[in-house]
């Protein structure tokens, strides 16, 4: 078929795809029929050589599985469609449209695309929605944004998207690099249905979701609808695919949660309702990109508060952190622990240790410190007061728990022989418990311990 006289028509870039649909149900050999001038030009810059009529689509675009089934909604189902989409990997924003033609064949089928390739977001575009789109993405942005518990807004959120896929389970993985490690941020699954044991996100799941970005092949999103689709994840990450397989998965939806183009997560849904896979990618486009967003600042207002209330070289709660733990107990609707235990442990020896082997030794000598009191005090909240002095507070304890552990700390530093603590303690299970004065008795009490470890060791007196 002649389309020349179609695509002069258009001034943006514009071609006409064609695909054959074979006995079998499945379809394939899409090719480029034909395209205008901007689009040939494109091609070329592109690709780098010129563009030629009734090519496989593959020599000028990338293969993307989401552009197939595109194309044969609007060739075969007859379907007009119009999408916005990120293409993260180089940076640009792409708006398609796409429009079903006549065909004088069977068994091949046309539709027209045409498309615009953006360096910056089109806001305009992006908002370009159907009502009920519209509906859902503005209910997740205010679900987001106007909650104060920032998981349970992502819970309600992630609730809603497996209502929208009509899913069988719905889940936020976040993924940490730092420590090759993915936690499940977010979870839902269809009501009366167990969680399937293949589904699980074990400790080693991170080394499967890393190879999801080369599944997805550069593009924005993956959706698994049939077998064919399925067939190619085989192809593609077989290891993953026996693991679908085993969880009885048939159907995935896969996006990739980034902010500035950094991967932070990915939201999947599987076994979802595939007639709606159109709207389902078009609601998960955009919510995709306010969800990464939202978990990227709650990370850095993690990492800010993780800073201003952890000591870095201990990893015991700082200073800061321990005056507004106690100015809490000033607070007039503070439910009062039944019992308050303060055990006060300073470093013997530490400047002996900077003075003689450096500052570095000495660091060395802190850190062997905190990690035997955390050892010791487990559930426990543990504070670095001053350079060489860690308090400990606990609330409804038994005084005789906290005082086994004071005595498996002083056997701890006996076999090690490095560490050495001076220790005070106050137990206070008075009907009004004031922590201020436990903390001064605590004090004395590590004073007292402290001259008698000098008076033991007199040439350490001043060191």
């Amino acid at each position: 078929m002649d389309f020349s006289n179609i695509l002069e028509l258009y001034k943006c870039k514009a071609c006409v795809m064609s695909l054959e649909t074979y006995p079998d149900g499945k379809f394939g050999n899409i090719r480029i029929a034909a395209g205008n001038k901007a689009h040939a030009e494109d091609i070329e810059h592109v690709t780098g050589h010129p563009f030629e009529n009734d090519t496989p689509y593959e020599l000028s675009f990338p293969k993307d599985l989401n552009f197939e089934d595109f194309v044969y909604r609007s060739a075969v189902q007859h379907q007009q469609l119009h999408s916005y989409v990120n293409l993260y990997q180089m940076g640009l924003w792409l708006e398609i449209y796409m429009l079903p033609l006549t065909s004088d064949q069977e068994n091949v089928h046309y539709c027209l695309y045409a498309y615009n390739v953006t360096a910056q977001v089109d806001s305009k575009s992006m908002s370009d929605l159907s009502p009920e789109t519209s509906s859902a993405i503005l209910s997740a942005c205010i679900k987001l944004h106007g909650a104060k518990d920032f998981k349970e807004s992502m819970d309600e959120v992630i609730r809603d998207i497996r209502e929208i896929c009509d899913a069988r389970r719905c889940c936020i993985l976040l993924i940490d690099h730092e420590n090759q490690d993915c936690f499940v941020l977010s979870d839902a699954i269809r009501p009366g249905v167990a969680k399937p044991k293949g589904e699980s996100m074990r400790k080693n799941f991170y080394f499967t979701a890393q190879t999801w970005e080369s599944t997805l092949a550069g593009s924005t999103c993956l959706i698994i609808k049939n077998e064919q689709d399925m067939e190619i994840i085989k192809e593609r990450n077989p290891i993953w695919y026996a693991s679908l397989s085993r969880a009885q998965v048939d159907t995935l939806v896969l996006f990739p949660l980034k902010h500035n183009s950094k991967l932070v997560g990915y939201i999947w849904a599987s076994n979802f309702d595939v007639k709606s896979s159109v709207k389902i990618k078009e609601v998960l486009e955009l919510t995709t990109f306010f969800i990464g967003s939202e978990i990227a600042n709650y990370q850095l207002l993690q990492r800010l508060e993780m800073l201003s209330t952890i000591d870095l070289l201990t990893g015991a709660k700082n200073r800061n952190a321990m005056n507004n733990r106690v100015a809490e107990f000033d607070a007039a609707d503070r439910v009062m622990p039944a019992t308050l235990g303060i055990i006060f442990a300073d470093l013997n020896g530490l400047k002996q240790t900077n003075d003689t082997n450096g500052h570095v030794a000495g660091d060395r000598l802190l850190k062997k410190a905190a990690a035997m009191l955390h050892q010791v005090f487990l559930d426990e909240d543990i504070y670095r007061a001053g350079g060489d002095e860690f308090m400990i507070i606990s609330e409804n304890c038994l005084k005789s728990d906290m005082e086994a552990k004071i005595t498996e700390l002083r056997k701890l530093c006996g076999e090690d022989g490095d560490i050495s603590f001076a220790i005070g303690f106050c137990f206070d299970d008075k009907e009004k418990l004031d922590i201020r004065k436990d903390m001064h008795l605590a004090d004395e009490d590590m004073y007292e311990d402290k001259e008698e470890y000098y008076n033991k060791y007199p040439d350490r007196r001043y060191r």
